[in-house]
């Protein structure tokens, strides 16, 4: 049986990450101009199974924020917000089939395994391009995101950064891991 969410993160860890969290919204509202931390606040208490994945994507260094609304569900899109990407996720390969695949050195853990664990998603190409409207993201990082089943059939997956002023989408073999590219997600809360 799953643990509890009181359990899971206990009041204590709650608060402290309502309180870095309404912190990081309040020094950053170019990233949610329109939106007010009660609101979102007020949404994370309805949802209390979110926490967890919020305190995840924290304790991994992901540096969590609004960035979004549906308005069509009334969530609120949180992304990793880290200048760089998350330390407590790089060195990893793209999915569990690129990790299988690896017949020595393999990495940890895949990005696909870890987010699906965290309760998360890897950002879309066109989410990780909306996320460098509000900031530069992976200036000297990397963050795998989600591939197009075609291109991972063929044994790739895609990977992105800000380089030169301008945001570069690339590929490389889904297997592959390197010290300087994890990967960034999105919740919805």
């Amino acid at each position: 049986m799953a643990k509890k969410i009181e359990e899971r993160v206990p009041l204590k860890q709650r608060e402290e990450l309502l309180s870095v969290l309404k912190v990081r919204f309040e020094q950053n509202m170019n990233r949610h101009e329109g939106f007010s931390w009660a609101e979102v606040q007020s949404r994370i208490e309805m949802k209390p199974e979110k926490v967890w994945s919020l305190s995840q994507m924290e304790e991994t260094g992901g540096e969590p924020d609004v960035v979004g609304y549906d308005k069509d569900t009334g969530e609120y899109v949180f992304y990793d917000c880290a200048a760089e990407s998350p330390k407590g996720r790089r060195s990893v390969c793209y999915d569990q089939a690129a990790l299988e695949a690896r017949k020595e050195h393999k990495p940890r853990s895949s990005a696909i395994g870890m987010a699906a664990e965290m309760g998360i998603e890897l950002l879309t190409e066109a989410q990780y391009r909306a996320l460098q409207l509000v900031g530069k993201f992976d200036s000297k990082t990397s963050s795998w995101i989600a591939t197009p089943k075609d291109i991972r059939a063929l044994g790739g997956a895609l990977f992105g950064d800000w380089r030169y002023g301008n945001v570069f989408i690339y590929h490389n073999g889904a297997e592959s891991y390197y010290a300087a590219r994890g990967f960034r997600g999105s919740l919805r809360v």
